[in-house]
């Protein structure tokens, strides 16, 4: 496996210490730190907080962009997909989820990472709804996957759904 570009560790070291400490919790010199770079080689990739931020949701655009594309392929469907990876990617640790959760640190704090969300939301309630007959069952679907994931990241181990993925979707209809 290649070793990470100095980019790729700086955004990796960014959303280590927003997971652990929250926006308050960022400095360039900290970021820098935890990526083992100096201040001036963060400072060569990105030139600003702003620019570390932008980079971040570069990334998660660009993997919930792949990851769209792998429910588009599984073999049990999108539907099934969506469910599941909401619990499996979190317990996981996948880089996907990794990127989300420093994201959502930022919530509320930042218009650009709350229109990124959004955006990243619709892209897959559009999905979801190219799959399921009823725009109301798409949603529910949706909101579902959207509570297994909020249950996973904090640690909720309750699987009920998930283990029993396939009475739910039919009681979805789906």
């Amino acid at each position: 496996m290649p070793k990470p570009s100095s980019r790729d560790r700086i955004l990796d070291a960014y959303e280590n210490v927003l997971i652990a400490h929250g926006p308050a919790g960022v400095t360039l010199e900290g970021v820098a730190a935890e990526a083992g770079v100096s201040k001036g080689g963060l400072l060569y990739h990105f030139g600003s907080k702003d620019a570390l931020l932008d980079g971040l949701l570069d990334r998660v655009r660009r993997l919930n962009d792949a990851d769209i594309e792998q429910a588009r392929k599984a073999p049990k469907g999108v539907v099934h997909y969506y469910l599941r990876s909401s619990v499996s990617d979190v317990t996981k640790d996948e880089a996907l989820h990794r990127a989300t959760l420093a994201t959502i640190r930022l919530a509320g704090n930042e218009p650009r990472v709350d229109t990124a969300m959004r955006s990243i939301m619709e892209a897959w309630r559009e999905l979801l709804a190219e799959h399921v007959s009823d725009p109301l069952t798409a949603e529910l679907i949706a909101a579902i996957g959207d509570a297994l994931y909020l249950r996973a990241a904090f640690g909720d181990t309750s699987d009920a759904i998930v283990r029993n993925l396939d009475e739910v979707l039919d009681r979805l209809g789906t």
